[in-house]
């Protein structure tokens, strides 16, 4: 998910203050909203003090002074995720990503986040297709500590055999639960498989079950070896810091890493598509899914700004086409959306999706959905549509920068998949998209011969297993 799109922001409360915050946060927003033509013509300024430095191993290190409270986000960017790995030994980014928490001879299993727990903060990590990133968010007095524990393991984990079997048998566990006992996400595994067939996008970041269990220790030694070097990673460090003391450190702890050889490149590119690719699942589940996924450009082609407006005014919010139309008026669809992340390394895909309601069919959905994309085609958004779509991106980017965390992720994320600097122009060049931008990305990359369409065929069974589709969703 792209930047603060489809950000939700829920309000628990105490009975009677409920209206109260409500209130709160709709002036939050108005506030923003009057204030977006000035902000869409300078861009988000917040970025504006980043600190960028090449360390002499390689390693790429932002820092950003956020000095308004005593908190600080440390985050190491790998640039590793399961589209470097090959066949036969899909999952191995998202395995190594658990036995880093298993340790080195100075700080052993379990203490690196109980030390961060100790001091109030907070640690974990996450894998996508095109990275594997470490954090730690708290008290900006633990920074050093933090960064001397993270730099002790980037090159000195101790992983015996029995511990790596140990997170081998988690980690098929974890597949179980979330894919093979779960029909919706078993779809969506499916569906990507079929759309790709160059290009290593094609399998699941937490691999396939039989490339899991056939992982040796070796595999993850060989792994770990090529890809957690200095020069291949990203370090951000966001909050009440001084720039320079902080760089000064970084070189201490970080710099004297010696810097490893290149890890290997992904050349593969994935060829045009010809024509619809279809995939039906027939799994035990209550009710029938539909994807549709369409190839679409990424930060490189400029329509992915048109591209990002048109999955907003497709799916943000119940006022959105799709959910006033299918769920709201027409009582087709129990859940439709939209999603599309123009922030990965290669192309990836615009996925349209919806599961009907009881005693809807599959074609009524797919029918409606198709009717949707010709009406993107052949009539103008109005301009009322199209402005509120942008305040929509540009009111939940602002907002979301309230995050150290959230900034934090922004730069490391562009940096490990693109370039930073990018973040500057986002705004800009979403404001300036036109209607006749939309209309022209719908006819170009919304058409049947580019589209890969995945149907859940339910078999009958006592079991509710309805499931939920999560676009983008990275592995934890």
């Amino acid at each position: 998910m792209t930047f603060g799109k489809k950000l939700k922001f829920p309000i628990i409360s105490a009975p009677g203050r409920r209206d109260k915050r409500h209130l709160a946060l709709a002036l939050t927003v108005l506030l923003i909203l009057c204030c977006l033509p000035a902000m869409a013509v300078e861009g988000p300024g917040v970025f504006e003090n980043v600190v960028e430095h090449n360390l002499d191993n390689g390693m790429k290190v932002l820092l950003l002074r956020e000095p308004r409270a005593p908190l600080v986000t440390h985050q190491i960017w790998y640039r590793v995720g399961s589209r470097y790995e090959e066949l036969g030994k899909t999952g191995l980014s998202h395995l190594t990503e658990h036995l880093m928490f298993k340790g080195t001879e100075k700080y052993g299993p379990k203490e690196f986040s109980r030390a961060v727990q100790r001091s109030g903060g907070t640690d974990n990590a996450f894998t996508s297709r095109d990275f594997t990133a470490y954090f730690q968010n708290g008290p900006a007095k633990e920074l050093k500590r933090w960064m001397e524990m993270e730099a002790d393991r980037m090159r000195n984990l101790q992983v015996s055999p029995e511990s790596f079997a140990t997170e081998q048998k988690v980690v098929l566990e974890e597949r179980r639960l979330r894919t093979e006992d779960d029909p919706v996400s078993f779809l969506s595994e499916e569906t990507w498989a079929a759309a790709y067939k160059a290009h290593p996008y094609q399998w699941p970041v937490i691999g396939w079950y039989h490339d899991l269990e056939s992982l040796t220790h070796n595999d993850f030694l060989k792994y770990y070896q090529a890809f957690y070097q200095p020069n291949n990673a990203t370090l951000v460090v966001v909050g009440d810091i001084d720039p320079e003391a902080t760089l000064t450190q970084i070189k201490a702890i970080y710099g004297t890493i010696p810097k490893g050889p290149e890890p290997p490149k992904v050349t593969a590119q994935e060829p045009r598509q010809y024509g619809e690719r279809r995939v039906v699942v027939q799994r035990e589940a209550q009710l029938p899914f539909l994807i549709m996924a369409f190839h679409a450009p990424n930060w490189e082609n400029p329509d992915c700004y048109a591209l990002e407006l048109l999955s907003q005014v497709l799916s943000q919010g119940r006022s959105s086409r799709l959910y006033h139309r299918l769920v709201y008026k027409e009582r087709l669809a129990l859940d439709v959306g939209s999603d599309y992340s123009l922030d990965s390394a290669d192309p990836s895909a615009f996925i349209i999706y919806g599961q009907p309601l009881p005693r809807k069919t599959i074609a009524q959905l797919e029918a409606a959905l198709e009717r949707e994309i010709k009406l993107l085609q052949t009539q103008l958004v109005s301009d009322q549509e199209l402005q509120k779509a942008k305040n929509q991106i540009t009111a939940g980017f602002f907002m979301s920068m309230d995050s150290l965390f959230y900034r934090g992720m922004l730069l490391g994320k562009l940096a490990t998949t693109a370039r930073w600097t990018l973040i500057k122009d986002y705004i800009p060049k979403v404001q300036a998209v036109t209607a006749e931008d939309l209309q022209r990305v719908a006819r170009q990359y919304l058409v049947a011969s580019n589209r890969t369409t995945g149907v859940l065929s339910p078999l009958k069974t006592d079991k509710p297993k309805m499931g939920r589709y999560t676009p983008g969703a990275q592995i934890q």
